[in-house]
């Protein structure tokens, strides 16, 4: 068996020889039939990809992905938020990938709130909450601050960000889609070139000297107006907020859970892991917890399957 997590932008795959990460932009068009071709095997399926704005509705994208994957992968059951599994489209397969994460660590890491952090949101879940987890939309997440959403690579760093200080500066920064987290954590070392897999807002390279000039026009700015030290700080800027963001929803989770600790998942594990004294899940699971809901429904998946 094998584990699908089909988000908007990423279609992550975890099989007996790893995991697979292809970027999948449904918006756009991304051929995820063709992305499935290879994966002929039984499949647990999670998704979150429903929320694309291609689709009028999550009901009319759930059905889409369903028929789209069972046409690739006949024998494929998809998890929902009532954490069961299910052969045809319903409601509650709308972004439940999460809870599969859930399911899978409750037991073990009860005295935990897991924060897995990825390209594009942060899932802070209380792992000792299983059963008042089910049937959460991500509205009601957000409402909850279990859903923080803000990534490592495809915010807007203007989402964050309403103005920077330069050199002692106020200085309000435009909206547009100039530059994304991604830049500013290549820029402060936090990931490497390998790991910017999202394209750069202006379809540009991914090198350093690259997301200097992206973040520079965060300001309106040339790089030569406001230097690499200028664009450093509007980096730095936004990462301190960012941090402080998903802290904050952190440390309510282990306020309102008794949880002692966090353990990190996803692209994020380790950095997060040292900002906030977590642990990440690598250690146990390897380089699979940076698709951690993949691997965790196929192991939910297994794990019904012996019982039964």
């Amino acid at each position: 068996m094998i584990g699908i997590d089909i988000g908007g932008a990423n279609l992550k795959v975890v099989d007996d020889a790893g995991m697979h990460i292809h970027y999948c932009p449904l918006w756009q068009g991304a051929p995820l039939a063709e992305l499935l071709e290879p994966y002929a095997e039984p499949a647990a399926v999670v998704m979150s990809g429903e929320l694309a704005d291609c689709f009028a509705s999550k009901i009319e994208g759930i059905r889409w992905i369903v028929g789209t994957v069972r046409a690739a992968i006949p024998d494929a059951a998809f998890y929902g938020t009532d954490a069961a599994f299910h052969t045809r489209p319903v409601p509650a397969l709308a972004a439940a990938n999460w809870l599969a994460s859930a399911d899978y660590l409750r037991e073990e890491y009860a005295d935990a709130v897991l924060l897995d952090v990825g390209s594009t949101t942060a899932d802070i879940i209380p792992l000792n909450c299983f059963e008042s987890l089910k049937g959460l939309t991500d509205t009601r997440r957000l409402q909850k601050q279990y859903l923080v959403y803000t990534g490592m690579l495809r915010t807007n760093v203007a989402t964050l960000l309403s103005a920077v200080t330069l050199d002692g500066t106020v200085t309000p920064v435009s909206t547009e889609y100039f530059a994304a987290s991604a830049d500013a954590h290549l820029v402060l070392g936090q990931i490497a070139p390998e790991d910017y897999i999202c394209p750069a807002p202006d379809n540009g390279e991914k090198t350093r000297d690259a997301a200097l000039r992206r973040l520079a026009r965060v300001v309106c700015a040339d790089l030569d107006e406001i230097g690499r030290d200028g664009a450093t700080q509007i980096a730095r800027q936004f990462w301190e907020t960012q941090r402080t963001l998903i802290a904050r929803a952190v440390g309510r989770a282990l306020f309102r859970s008794g949880a002692g600790r966090v353990i990190t998942a996803g692209i994020g594990a380790d950095l997060f892991a040292r900002e906030l004294g977590g642990v990440t899940l690598e250690g146990e699971i390897g380089e699979v917890s940076d698709a951690l809901p993949a691997y965790a429904v196929r192991e939910v998946a297994l794990r019904q399957r012996a019982c039964d």
